[in-house]
């Protein structure tokens, strides 16, 4: 990339209210990243509607800042092949009935994220409804991305794909391990394997890969209605302090 750019993160690409969805934030910084794998590591949360520095970095990769405050960071890796245990993916009616569970009986604490919102239609969102799949230990969503997401060639961007790749981690820590409302992501290492189409049938499922005290690791994938791996992602999700103490 160019030694350095303003960008502003509009208000409706949204995680939490007024913090810009992270699953995004990663994928924008990967693909200025010099390199084809990539880690991003997130220091602060990152606002919308604000001005924000793109700088590349002396490693190959990018950072994020606010005035001079560094927000997250793309880090080059080297290729680890899969994401650890990844599982075959759910059939389309799994992961179809996992997501009408969701969206039935929604877990507390939701908001209007752009990833897993569930007033998000699919011009205005990823709607990543995971649920649990019936004997197994993962969840799953079956979603369909937009015409409106979609770039001209009618693929759907790559940071969105790597937003695809986010909200089902929160969904596994929440139904697989219990952890309450708030998690925010850590770290996410991601590789896109195939580019998907606006009107596709897709599934999104997370798995557990540790667990201890207030952090959490997760695999997450998304694959065609076939089976067919197109993104695969490790993440470290972390509960906050005061999501924690604010538990019954």
């Amino acid at each position: 990339m160019s030694d350095s750019e303003m960008i502003r993160i509009p208000a409706h690409l949204q995680g939490y209210p007024g913090v810009a969805f992270g699953g995004y934030v990663a994928g924008v910084l990967a693909g200025q990243a010099a390199a084809e794998h990539v880690r991003v590591d997130f220091r602060r949360p990152a606002p919308t509607e604000l001005p924000l520095r793109l700088a590349g970095t002396p490693d190959g990769g990018c950072a994020l800042t606010a005035d001079e405050t560094l927000l997250a960071v793309a880090v080059p890796v080297g290729s680890t092949g899969a994401v650890a245990g990844l599982p075959e993916a759910p059939s389309w009616a799994e992961a179809e009935a996992a997501a009408e569970a969701c969206r039935a009986a929604p877990p507390d604490g939701q908001t209007d994220c752009f990833g897993c919102g569930l007033d998000r239609t699919p011009a205005t969102g990823l709607r990543q409804h995971c649920g649990p799949v019936p004997g197994r230990e993962l969840v799953a969503t079956a979603w369909v991305p937009g015409a409106e997401l979609a770039a001209r060639d009618g693929l759907l961007p790559p940071e969105l794909l790597w937003g695809a790749l986010d909200c089902p981690g929160n969904a596994a820590g929440r139904l697989l391990d219990g952890r309450p409302a708030g998690a925010v992501t850590a770290s996410l290492r991601a590789a896109v394997l195939r580019p998907v189409r606006a009107g596709e049938r897709l599934v999104s499922y997370s798995w557990l890969l540790s667990s201890a005290e207030r952090k959490y690791t997760v695999g997450t994938a998304v694959a065609d209605a076939d089976g067919e791996l197109r993104a695969m992602a490790e993440a470290l999700w972390v509960v906050p302090r005061s999501a924690v103490q604010g538990r019954p």
